[in-house]
């Protein structure tokens, strides 16, 4: 299930809360407008945030850090306060009397005191009333509208550190040259290929465009925006296209070509069609070719491109998945990418997977990309990843991509040339099965 606030807005509420993360618990649109269904979820869980929704355009809600329960019961909680979210501005309205910041009602959703109750009386209603326990605006926090479109409770969970990172990585600008220096220099093993050509698969707005973006970004020396990238429902790519890298402005190309395709969606005949892949894959797919998610490419299609050599087919495959969302990744999309997988399999290319959007997920990486490595969080996600998708951890690498920065940074760079670097080490090995093959091929001869 997805959550209804935005990234900007979560972080904007986990900000005031400290160094946190949501976890999205219960949504009445899916779970039911009840207090059966509410507690059911809810019970036992603390701290929580509860946000209601309504048809004005009102977020509003409280914060406990009360267990829920059915006890019937008030309960005592200094910190608790009610809010109202305009945008990314959060306004809160502490607690006046404690002693009864919240009580445990069977029947009903979140029940702030007597001053704020979503879900009242299990119907999809507020009940609200400032000055006892809570003082608010009623016409601030939800504009007198006490019909709920949508009430959700999320747990808070408290981002902790490890004391020392699980992998290493040296934070320093050799470290940078050294491995944009990897990258030039970089030689396939075999003679007939000269570029590497990594295809790129994903969810729509998981970040395949912008890792290309970024990469370019490194090389560069500034952010740029060739590929393009942002935020939508639906894929922006629609065309099948390979941007070769360069060594900076009019520079050199670089070993390396990163292939971008539609995204990929839950629904059938939605998104990049699976049975695509295996012409991209064998390369007969022209550059700029136009998807068409209902009808995968036929060899009669125009630029149909019959017969390819080792050097236009794809040596690499990345998965790129949004680290806020894969723990909630649809079950259909999640089979989807498992027949992908399958795919690939038969044919022996390596494949790897690209966590995006760590600093989202995760506030201790927003504040510190050195930190990827001792985020407990973040190691559950990759770790999430590789189970779903049956790749082992060593495939999944974290980065961070260029979004809303003008320059690039340090550590950001190390961690995309990192996961560049080994997309070419997987190649390789990949490569010298080849090279095996073909030695005895010769040797049967």
């Amino acid at each position: 299930m997805n959550s209804r606030l935005t990234s900007s807005q979560q972080k904007t509420i986990c900000f005031s809360l400290g160094r946190v993360r949501l976890e999205l618990l219960y949504k009445a649109s899916i779970h039911g407008f009840s207090g059966k269904a509410f507690h059911k979820r809810c019970d036992n869980q603390c701290p929580t945030v509860s946000v209601g929704y309504n048809a004005s355009g009102h977020i509003f809600g409280g914060y406990t850090e009360q267990p829920f329960s059915q006890s019937g019961q008030y309960m005592n909680d200094n910190h608790a306060f009610l809010f109202s979210l305009f945008g990314e501005e959060l306004i809160k309205y502490p607690v006046k009397a404690p002693d009864y910041a919240v009580k445990m009602v069977g029947n009903s959703g979140p029940y702030f005191g007597e001053a704020l109750i979503l879900v009242n009386g299990s119907q999809p209603v507020v009940y609200s009333s400032s000055g006892k326990y809570y003082n608010f605006n009623a016409v601030e926090m939800h504009g007198n509208d006490l019909d709920l479109t949508e009430c959700e409770v999320y747990q808070v969970e408290e981002m902790t550190e490890m004391e020392r990172p699980w992998r290493t990585v040296i934070w320093k600008p050799e470290m940078r040259e050294e491995l944009m220096s990897k990258i030039r220099t970089y030689e396939p093993l075999i003679p007939s290929v000269t570029t590497v050509r990594v295809l790129l698969i994903g969810a729509v707005g998981a970040g395949k465009s912008s890792f290309f973006n970024s990469i370019s970004s490194v090389f560069r020396g500034h952010v740029t925006n060739q590929a393009m990238a942002g935020c939508s429902t639906t894929s922006l790519t629609t065309q099948f296209r390979t941007y070769p890298l360069k060594d900076g402005r009019q520079g050199k190309p670089l070993p390396i070509i990163l292939c971008d395709t539609m995204g990929l969606e839950e629904n059938t005949g939605a998104g990049l069609n699976v049975d695509d892949i295996f012409s991209i894959l064998k390369g007969h797919l022209p550059d700029r070719y136009q998807f068409n998610p209902s009808a995968p490419l036929q060899m009669d299609s125009h630029g149909y491109h019959e017969s390819q050599g080792l050097e236009d087919k794809i040596h690499c495959v990345a998965y790129v998945i949004d680290a806020c969302k894969v723990s909630i990744m649809p079950s259909k999309l999640e089979e989807k990418m498992n027949a992908i997988r399958r795919k690939i399999n038969l044919i022996g290319v390596p494949q790897l997977v690209l966590l995006t959007k760590v600093d989202e997920a995760c506030p201790l990486v927003a504040e510190d990309v050195t930190k990827i490595y001792q985020s407990d969080y973040i190691k559950q996600m990759m770790q999430e990843a590789s189970t779903r998708l049956s790749l082992p951890l060593s495939c999944v690498i974290p980065v961070k991509n260029y979004n809303e920065e003008l320059e690039v940074n340090l550590n950001c760079d190390i961690l995309l040339l990192s996961a560049v670097n080994q997309m070419l080490r997987i190649t390789d090995d990949y490569f010298d099965d080849i090279n095996d093959q073909l030695s005895n091929v010769k040797t049967k001869e």
